[in-house]
């Protein structure tokens, strides 16, 4: 008897937070649902964690996690992904987001669940601390507010128009190009192991295939890793160029110095 207040007010706390919760107005089969998936594999050694899930207090804790971790980072950058429901059914909405630190995925099914998670909103609205990139982000964009999330519009890099593979001729690149060309050519068969046709019209449905989890997981890392590597050598670069311009005349190598 001692132990049922206890268990009434576990229940009443999590009512609340749902009640605090904003509702998601896109259309889909709606159902509470994880998927976790360990060890995808990558390029080399690398494997990847992907945790699918339309339950907003299980994404709200592993965007907790990607919090963390980007906390101990110097560049904080957070690849964004996000499909669409079905074309046939305008308008256009997001179905799935994804979000991925390093070897940490997280896909939220917008299309299955009732609420946004908490913690979504402050971590795409923040200020100071994460710089977004995606891939043709502006429709991402486009299609999350109009699901009813919004991206801070200045914090967010579309790699499609800061980034060329050289020696290519297409007006834009793929992220399989820039992944394949900018980390390794593993990249290139992203898609290998789904049906774009069929399996595109899955986003709206509950719950998603293992493959097409897989498959959103390794995108948004390709998106994040891309970024990553071109900011830094960006950076490098960069760096060489103003140490260089500052100590070249105390260079005792150099040309016309001594």
């Amino acid at each position: 008897m001692a132990e049922e207040p206890s268990a009434k007010r576990h229940h009443a706390d999590t009512s609340d937070k749902r009640s605090n919760l904003v509702d998601i107005n896109v259309p889909g089969e709606k159902h509470e649902y994880t998927t976790s998936l360990k060890g995808v594999e990558l390029h080399g050694n690398e494997t990847l964690e992907i945790i699918c899930t339309s339950v907003p207090e299980k994404a709200d804790e592993v965007i907790s996690r990607l919090w963390r971790m980007l906390g101990g980072m110097f560049r904080r950058i957070v690849g964004v992904g996000v499909h669409y429901t079905n074309e046939d059914e305008p308008p256009q909405k997001a179905a799935v987001l994804q979000l991925c630190v390093d070897e940490l995925c997280l896909v939220y099914h917008i299309a299955v669940a009732t609420k946004w998670p908490k913690r979504l909103t402050e971590m795409l609205q923040h200020e100071k601390l994460f710089t977004f990139a995606g891939f043709s982000i502006e429709s991402d964009k486009e299609k999350l507010k109009l699901s009813g999330m919004e991206i801070n519009p200045n914090k967010f890099i579309d790699i499609q128009r800061k980034w060329r593979v050289p020696y290519t001729e297409k007006e834009y690149d793929s992220l399989t190009d820039v992944a394949a060309s900018i980390i390794h050519p593993f990249y290139k068969g992203m898609k290998n192991k789904i049906n774009t046709q069929e399996d595109y019209k899955l986003w709206g449905t509950s719950e998603l295939p293992d493959n097409l989890i897989e498959y959103t997981g390794v995108d948004a890392y390709a998106t994040y890793k891309s970024w990553f590597l071109i900011d830094y050598i960006t950076d490098g670069w960069e760096y060489a160029k103003e140490w260089e311009a500052e100590n070249f005349y105390d260079c005792p190598y150099c040309p016309f110095t001594g």
